[in-house]
């Protein structure tokens, strides 16, 4: 795979996005339930490295944390000298074949729009974690109440996804029916083994559902568990 052009959305997390405080909090006993202290550790879409920095808090050592965004990778190094930190802008990401026993896939989902590239991020994450290792999805779903509701039906139109909207200050996000996170998990080899949700903070100082996913990677050719776990 080559690098592909850039997203849509890559002017607004070089910018007003780069100074955002990021707010999906991990969840300590789901991680620690499947993520060994000893794994390595990739956390996709690291912003400027808050949750990396979390996890080498808590004793994790073998962490790396990569983002398309140079402005957020600029601020991580900032913000946490030390952490190993990469912008990487395209794919396939400078690491070979099951280099990761997890991997984090923290409120990205949520902030790249169109469905190729959401396919080309959890495939990728496919091909880096071993079989027998976990991807931890924290995202958003669908909302139903009416301002969510509003925002979805007005962009609906524009951007031919329901679930995709604006935000005042330069934005574009979407929220997901659940079985879509599911079946680009599945697509990827995933196996889905527990979800949780829980009520977060969003950027704009609202609060949203998040859907948590715990899924293991499956080895070429397994079939893929079914359920919620």
């Amino acid at each position: 795979m080559g690098t592909p052009p850039p997203h849509a959305t890559d002017g607004f997390w070089e910018s007003t996005g780069a100074a955002k405080t990021f707010t999906h909090p991990l969840d300590a006993e789901l991680l620690t339930e499947f993520v060994p202290r000893t794994a390595r550790v990739l956390d996709y879409g690291c912003g400027y490295g808050r949750l990396t920095a979390e996890l080498v808090g808590s004793g994790y050592r073998a962490v790396r944390g990569v983002d398309r965004s140079a402005a957020l990778i600029a601020r991580g190094r900032r913000e946490h000298p030390g952490l190993a930190l990469m912008r990487w802008a395209g794919f396939p990401l400078p690491f070979t074949d099951r280099s990761f026993d997890a991997a984090l896939l923290f409120a990205v989902l949520t902030c790249v729009p169109d469905d190729a590239d959401q396919r080309a991020i959890v495939g990728e994450l496919g091909r880096l974690v071993r079989p027998g290792g976990v991807l931890y999805v924290s995202d958003v779903p669908l909302q139903d109440d009416g301002f969510h509701v509003g925002q979805y039906e007005r962009f609906a139109a524009r951007y031919g996804t329901y679930g995709v909207f604006e935000t005042e200050d330069g934005g574009v996000f979407r929220h997901h029916p659940p079985e879509w996170l599911r079946g680009l998990l599945r697509e990827a080899g995933f196996a889905v083994l527990r979800e949780r949700r829980t009520v977060v903070p969003t950027l704009d100082g609202r609060t949203a559902e998040r859907l948590q996913i715990m899924a293991r990677r499956e080895p070429a050719g397994a079939p893929a568990e079914s359920g919620t776990g």
